[in-house]
């Protein structure tokens, strides 16, 4: 398989909680305000250190989209997922831009977000409808 060569980011940051690998900055941020099954996601305009699982169809609160999961290059944990297409017109900025779930990543102090059960109860961006 060869060796992992992983990128290696600078600055404020969030990791993979399980090893650690850099996934995304701060700054590419684009908005707090997202949520899937376990609570807060973050939505980004890039990230590094991820695989892409295949493409499928998903009907999410916001309407159909078409995904593919990331994972983790280092561990091959699921880390979130990536938005290919958005089939509203209202929901285009999501194109290409990715989410990381706060509770399967490490904030840039070395928190986790840990699970409330309300979060499980909730609807989501990521659940199906």
């Amino acid at each position: 398989m060869g060796k992992l060569f992983a990128v290696q980011l600078e600055g404020k940051m969030y990791s993979c909680k399980h090893c650690q690998t850099h996934l995304a900055l701060c700054e590419d941020i684009v908005s707090k305000s997202f949520h899937c099954r376990h609570g807060k996601a973050y939505l980004f305009s890039k990230v590094v250190n991820v695989s892409l699982g295949p493409k499928e169809e998903r009907m999410m609160m916001t309407g159909m989209h078409t995904v593919c999961d990331i994972f983790c290059v280092r561990c091959g944990s699921i880390v979130g997922w990536k938005y290919e297409a958005a089939h509203e017109r209202n929901q285009k900025y999501k194109e290409g831009k990715f989410i990381l779930e706060r509770y399967k990543v490490s904030g840039p102090d070395g928190s986790n977000y840990w699970i409330s059960h309300e979060a499980q109860i909730g609807g989501s961006d990521a659940d199906d409808v």
